[in-house]
């Protein structure tokens, strides 16, 4: 890499689950965001909790891509890799530039090390490396150097190795080291603890200065961003998630209760939410998926919002529960973070695999509406969404999400509450009929029957599971009846369609070409379609799955081709397919990684010959 000021640069850090990768990367990117960068991150780490160390299936990684310009991807391949162990030099090489800077720590190229990881030879002295710049690093020992008047064990002392690495790297990108050292002293409660993570941040700062006269180590510099007036913070897919939910209190002036079970990558909403209680949003941990749901339902016929959240294993299990919810007509709000399946599948990688089980995933026929966030940012404006759709149509709501969106961070302006539009809710006052029927009379524009709270003076009322009938709420098995509730659960999907947005495009460049995107796939395609010169594809990304804007079928008939790419087996290109009757072109992707920017390039490219 050049010195000189770049646009972006893109950084990975590997190395074993035990290494603090992820701690190393999420305090990198703190230093980032007071350096006025912008960026978007990708932690990539393994399923199991400790794998044995030096193994390649233990392997964590961290990367961000961090500069000036807009960035709405993690990058794609990495122009610094900072690697812990030969493990991690082996599985990461691949993300790496050609000719990009490696940094290792050659104090773990141990011949047992090596053979663990899968080298024959080191590939340090062999030569295996030279399309790349690598520089070696006696981490370990330098570390040992400057605790070697510690009273910590010798395991505590390389557990700090992260610290070191975060020092170097912070003054290779020129980066103040104050805030961090203020965070450790606030994080690390044990004294000897705290010393020593700043005694080797600063060992690895300083290793940097002394060793820039040998131009060993180089000096890496990126451009400022430019950003709107405000106040930012860098703000975590799962954090946003959490603030939407406590900001729809606010807004809506009902409770919530979030009921959940934890599952990767889902539960950091829970503990998230768990922290800030003060926000407004009550926590309750269920001891099973099915338990999390209906507490939650319990919680919407109780008066208060009920919110539940999963993966797709655990929105397989609560899929019944949801139908208890649209026959009950109560507001719910389930959140499913995806994950690669099916069963057990990648429970740390990403996926967008669980689109037909939101759409179509229910006994009966039960329509329930589907909505999708599109970055980490954008879960705050999701939650709130799907929290007002719920309430205003008295019905549950699907809200995806994903492994790659839950666990990424990007720079986020916060929103003023007063800025965030009001629901306005429409409550039926007819005191014509009895509590029973009066509990169902229903909003003409929505269709949503009342919202009684149970304990409201002379308005019992009784809902559930069984048929009810559609004047009254009592059960009923008449055929017409059945016939007339059906109708009508689909009939509120009708009117939520025609209270929906007009969809628009997200790039429009006159082209005949369609790029049509849902979810985390967003950002990657935005970022080839500015970055990348004389592509000829406008862009489409969808909010709304279920129903579809009103006029979305008209806005894609226009184009020739449309293409589809997205983290599944093609499952949005199907459901297209179905909805407008029009052909398109699916690029399907399932690696548990996101899109990168070359193969969304190659592929648009590819359009031309396509037909």
């Amino acid at each position: 890499m050049s010195s000189d000021q770049e646009k972006s640069v893109i950084i990975r850090f590997a190395g074993d689950s035990g290494d603090g990768v992820q701690l190393l990367g999420s305090q990198f990117l703190k230093t980032s965001a007071e350096s006025k960068e912008n960026f978007l991150t990708f932690p990539d780490f393994p399923a199991e909790i400790r794998a044995p160390a030096g193994t390649t299936f233990g392997v964590s990684a961290y990367q961000l891509q961090v500069g000036g310009i807009h960035i709405a991807s993690p990058g794609d391949k990495a122009d610094v890799l900072v690697a812990f162990n030969p493990a991690a030099l082996i599985t990461n090489l691949q993300y790496v530039k050609e000719s990009g800077l490696i940094l290792v720590n050659e104090d773990t190229f141990t011949e047992r090390n090596l053979s663990k990881a899968g080298y024959d030879k080191n590939p340090l002295v062999d030569g295996s490396l030279g399309l790349f710049q690598m520089i070696r690093l006696p981490i370990s020992s330098q570390v040992g150097e400057a605790l070697k008047d510690s009273d910590l064990s010798k395991s505590e002392i390389e557990r700090t190795k992260n610290f070191w690495a975060l020092g170097l790297i912070s003054w290779m990108f020129d980066r103040n080291i104050d805030s961090l050292t203020e965070w450790i002293n606030n994080k690390f409660k044990n004294n000897n603890i705290s010393n020593a993570n700043i005694k080797t941040l600063e060992a690895g700062y300083s290793y940097g200065d002394i060793h820039e006269i040998e131009q060993k180590i180089p000096k890496l510099y990126t451009s400022k961003g430019a950003f709107d007036a405000g106040t930012y913070t860098a703000i975590k897919g799962s954090d946003a998630m959490a603030y939407g939910l406590a900001a729809a209190v606010e807004i809506t002036n009902i409770p919530i209760l979030f009921c959940s079970y934890p599952i990767t990558p889902a539960s950091p909403v829970l503990h998230s939410l768990a922290k800030h209680k003060d926000l407004g949003v009550e926590t309750f941990q269920a001891e099973d998926e099915i338990a999390a749901i209906c507490s939650a339902i319990g919680a919407s016929y109780a008066g208060i919002l009920g919110v539940t959240s999963s993966s797709g294993p655990g929105i397989a299990l609560k899929t019944e529960a949801m139908g208890l919810a649209l026959s009950a007509e109560l507001p719910l709000v389930i959140i499913n973070s995806q994950r690669g399946g099916p069963s057990t599948g990648l429970p740390t990688k990403t996926e967008q695999s669980d689109l037909n089980q939101a759409i179509y995933g229910r006994n009966g026929d039960a329509p329930i509406p589907v909505i999708a966030s599109s970055s980490p940012s954008d879960n705050f404006y999701t939650a709130i969404e799907a929290v007002q759709i719920a309430i205003k149509y008295m019905t549950p709501v699907l809200l995806l999400t994903d492994g790659y969106i839950a666990n990424a961070s990007e720079p986020w302006m916060i929103p003023s509450i007063n800025d965030i539009p009001k629901l306005d809710l429409v409550t039926n006052t007819s005191t014509e009929h009895t509590s029973q029927a009066k509990a169902f009379e229903r909003n003409s524009e929505t269709l949503a029957r009342t919202w009684i709270k149970p304990g409201t003076p002379n308005e019992m009322y009784r809902t559930g599971g069984l048929e009810k009938d559609v004047l009254t709420g009592n059960i009923s098995y008449d055929p017409a009846n059945h016939q007339a509730m059906t109708d009508l659960r689909f009939k509120k999907i009708a009117c939520l369609q025609q209270d929906l947005p007009e969809q628009k495009l997200s790039r429009n460049n006159g082209s005949k070409n369609l790029i049509l995107s849902w979810g985390s796939t967003y950002g990657v395609i935005q970022e080839t379609l500015n970055t990348c010169e004389n592509l000829n594809a406008d862009h489409l990304h969808l909010r709304h799955i279920y129903p579809l804007p009103a006029n979305f079928t008209e806005l894609v008939q226009c184009y020739e081709k449309i293409l589809v790419p997205e983290l599944n087996q093609g499952q949005l290109a199907k459901y297209i397919q179905a909805e407008t009757s029009r052909e398109v072109i699916s690029f399907s992707k399932v690696t548990g990684q996101p899109f990168t920017v070359d193969e969304i390039k190659e592929r648009i490219v590819g359009l031309e010959g396509t037909k």
